[in-house]
């Protein structure tokens, strides 16, 4: 059979990733593939699991943040390669730069990747109840189309996070989303009020004109294959990444 040499990964223009919790070098509860570095983990299992993720993706650097539940974006550039410590007080990272990762590190938050190919701009976002509620994928957009990314041509992909259905809240607390990020609010299946941050992401999304917009659908809480922070407390941080190709 011919291989088509356009359709094979490495011709695309971008990569996005979502990890899981398996696979890794790290010990419970940790177990046993995290990848934060601010959880208590062993820090050379976590080093062991990040030059994994660098080895399966074929990438020199990947970018973390220092995530605060804020609604700050960073462009980064060049001068990120080969720097080790992450990018302070910031919950979405911006580039044009080829072949440079950019990594979110999530426990029930939702990741957000997103793209705009024609333009050649990427951007990863941390997107919690908190940080939706404020406006970080607003501000990425707006940072993204500073760089030249037109919401039209924009792809987003969001990666398992907490369900609508999982994540319970006080009736106050999930107004108050609801009030910020419409389309957040939702009954969880204990009858009780919930917050859907993906639900509500998706409709500020397409607000703003995008449309090409993904999610997956695994409840972080109810899925053991990934760490959740509501669900065990003391745990791990899976990761999205995001990258364009040379």
């Amino acid at each position: 059979m011919p291989v088509n040499e356009e359709a094979h990964p490495s011709k695309r223009p971008v990569r996005m990733v979502f990890t899981s919790r398996a696979g890794g070098a790290s010990s419970s509860p940790y177990n046993s593939f995290n990848l934060g570095d601010h959880v208590g983990d062993d820090p050379a299992a976590v080093a062991a699991n990040r030059e994994r993720l660098l080895r399966a993706t074929g990438l020199d650097d990947i970018v973390w943040m220092e995530q605060l539940h804020t609604n700050t974006v960073t462009t980064v550039g060049a001068e990120r390669r080969g720097m080790t410590q992450p990018v302070e007080a910031s919950d979405a990272l911006v580039t044009t730069e080829k072949r440079l990762g950019l990594g979110v590190l999530v426990a029930d938050c939702t990741p957000v990747l997103l793209v705009d190919v024609p333009a050649g701009v990427i951007a990863a976002a941390h997107a919690g109840r908190l940080g939706a509620r404020n406006g970080i994928i607003r501000n990425t957009v707006n940072a993204m189309m500073e760089l030249g990314a037109t919401p039209s041509t924009m792809q987003v992909l969001m990666g398992p996070a907490a369900s609508g259905r999982n994540y319970e809240v006080p009736e106050d607390m999930a107004r108050d989303v609801e009030k910020h990020l419409p389309g957040s609010l939702t009954r969880t299946t204990k009858g009780t009020w919930g917050v859907d941050v993906r639900a509500g992401l998706v409709r500020q999304l397409m607000e703003l004109g995008i449309t090409a917009i993904e999610s997956d659908p695994r409840c972080t809480i109810e899925d053991t294959d990934f760490f959740s922070y509501r669900r065990e407390g003391v745990t791990g941080r899976q990761a999205g990444v995001i990258w364009l190709e040379g």
